[in-house]
């Protein structure tokens, strides 16, 4: 290839490869689970076999038919034996009445608790001295959370040389995250918001010619009678500090909720010159009513504009939570919305450009929260990780070609990714797992799986596959749609 050429293609983007959702089991692809449902209809026939011959075999096919039946067929992508958690939990929450929240008007909280349901209940809330900002105490996980807001230039118009150096810089950005070990989680919440008129009123007031004319009080009534008439994105970063692995740290810091504040302090100052380095605005640390107003706009779409446009309403944790929730098997009904989650079970699997997400980041029209939850690993456990990984590779490797089984291109691909990993550690690259969430969100059933389908027909745009998270709803509502770094 000439050298020009080479030059002249210099800045363009350089597609990547992403790894693929590991689907490898213990031993032969099998995962615990179906072990011991194979080997308990094994163990069933084999003891038939030996006790009694023929017409005990056939008395005990019911067992061990069903032991095959739930190992290898498949409902949805999942072997029957991986639904079996989820359909007893859901029986469970069925019977307890789990199901429906309502909250107690007459009955007041706890001092600095968050008026949310389920297990976040035992959310607290905490007022940093120093910085100002809310941050979220979790007692029961060990962890203390703090939110920023972060603007930036839409990424699909910048060329593809600052393109490629922005993604570089993130890339800093995450190595930076993974350096200290202190982190638990990483999020980075991108949602559509109905845009209020804020915007016009604010240019209104300051560039508007208030003469009290007939057009000038017309167009001021016209500004301030304007409701949401389009949309806006807004982007959030969480960072999620794990106090068990930060407990000398807490300790020398003072001890307690203001220790891990102390220690949280020093996280959030290293994230914000990262985030500075690469280019990115963070707007100073959000406080406990700004994490409010987005917690309630969550459950209550219908009111977001109305917070937005008047600062001081919702400004309280203890009153940001929802009034009412109805979990069902596929979807959640909240105050004024329907909602449903989806989960990017798989990544594209061939090479792509970093905005290869852009049909489903830039939909239109409908109301979503996209949530990429990255995992931060050490260096050493990245490592050692690795090398299980690679051990059990080359071991199932070996296996099946002692039984004559062929190897399967996608269990090649996996390894390969893991070859790819192990480079990347090596080249002083930080190790996340990633976890991608889609909240849909509409004021109807009908309307809410018309979103559904075309945010499904725009990840299938992005090469992305998608699955509905049935049975769990709530919970990975809270993940998708809400700023706490929570897990599904």
């Amino acid at each position: 290839m000439p050298k020009d050429y080479d030059d002249q293609r210099a800045g363009d983007l350089i597609p990547v490869k992403l790894s693929r959702l590991t689907r490898r089991g213990i031993l032969l692809g099998l995962s615990l689970s179906q072990l011991v449902a194979l080997g308990m209809g094994v163990t069933t026939l084999v003891w038939a076999f030996y006790a009694g011959g023929g017409m005990l075999i056939a008395f005990s096919a019911p067992v061990w038919l069903c032991a095959a039946a739930v190992v290898w067929i498949r409902i949805a992508g999942r072997p029957i034996v991986e639904w079996i958690p989820v359909a007893f939990w859901w029986m469970w929450k069925t019977t307890g009445g789990q199901l429906l929240y309502r909250r107690r008007v007459v009955k007041p909280r706890p001092a600095g608790s968050l008026a949310l349901p389920g297990d976040m209940a035992r959310l607290r809330e905490y007022d940093d001295p120093t910085t100002g900002a809310g941050m979220v105490h979790d007692p029961t996980a060990s962890t203390l959370t703090a939110i920023v807001a972060v603007s930036h230039p839409a990424f699909a118009l910048l060329d593809p040389g600052e393109q490629e150096r922005r993604v570089s810089s993130w890339g800093r950005v995450l190595a930076t995250v993974c350096r200290s070990g202190r982190l638990s989680m990483l999020q980075v919440l991108e949602r559509t918001l109905p845009d209020s008129g804020t915007g016009l009123a604010e240019w209104w007031a300051s560039h508007g010619n208030a003469d009290g004319s007939w057009a000038s009080t017309t167009y001021a009534e016209l500004i301030d009678r304007a409701g949401p008439a389009g949309e806006r994105h807004a982007t959030t970063l969480s960072l999620s500090l794990d106090m068990q692995t930060a407990a000398r740290q807490i300790r020398t810091a003072g001890g307690g909720i203001r220790g891990a504040a102390a220690v949280l302090r020093q996280e959030m100052s290293t994230l914000v010159a990262a985030l500075r380095s690469a280019d990115l605005a963070p707007s100073s640390w959000l406080t406990c009513g700004e994490i409010a107003v987005i917690l309630r706009s969550a459950y209550d779409p219908a009111v977001a504009a109305t917070l937005e446009r008047h600062g001081e309403l919702g400004q309280s944790l203890a009153t940001a939570g929802p009034v009412a929730v109805n979990e069902s098997w596929s979807r959640l009904r909240t105050d004024s919305a329907f909602h449903a989650v989806l989960w990017i079970s798989e990544w594209p699997r061939s090479m792509v450009y970093p905005g290869f997400l852009a049909p489903v980041l830039l939909s239109t029209g409908i109301q979503r929260s996209f949530s990429l939850l990255c995992t931060p690993m050490r260096s050493d456990q990245a490592a050692r990780d690795i090398r299980k990984k690679k051990t059990e590779y080359i071991s199932d490797a070996a296996q099946r070609q002692r039984i004559g089984q062929l190897e399967d291109a996608s269990q090649t691909a996996e390894f390969q990714d893991v070859l790819q990993q192990e480079a990347d550690l090596t080249a002083g690259h930080g190790v996340l797992r990633y976890t991608g969430l889609i909240s849909v969100s509409a004021r109807t059933a009908d309307d809410l799986d018309a979103a559904v389908a075309a945010i499904e027909q725009a990840a299938i745009q992005a090469s992305c596959e998608t699955r509905l998270l049935v049975g769990q709803q709530a919970q990975a509502f809270t993940a998708a749609a809400l700023p706490l770094c929570r897990v599904v």
